[in-house]
């Protein structure tokens, strides 16, 4: 397969940036057999989490930036104890850039 040029990465963008997280997953595990999730929801930054995709393939890297959403904590009834709430994660940005090897 060969690798992404610089038009095509930019039409990927374009596909997967209005996709939600599990939907754009799902389409680049699809997208190259070689392909691996070399990082997922590492937090780098406070409040913010990356997954990264590389593409071997396709000589392309994925990077999704996910940020959290403070949402109050909810209870069962009032003066009793709030209940654990998961994070909820927004999908802020997608970046997709060439490998070093890619030079097209």
């Amino acid at each position: 397969m060969a690798y992404l040029t610089r038009e095509e990465r930019q039409k990927l963008l374009d596909d997967i940036k209005d996709l939600p997280f599990n939907r754009i997953k799902g389409k680049l595990r699809r997208l190259d057999k070689k392909g691996v999730m070399a990082v997922w929801r590492n937090a780098q930054t406070t409040g913010k989490l990356m997954t990264r995709f590389d593409l071997h393939g396709l000589g392309t890297v994925v990077t999704l930036i996910e940020q959290e959403i403070e949402t109050p904590n909810r209870t069962d009834a009032p003066g009793s104890v709030a209940l654990r709430q998961k994070s909820d994660l927004e999908l802020r940005e997608v970046i997709v850039s060439p490998m070093p090897e890619n030079r097209l």
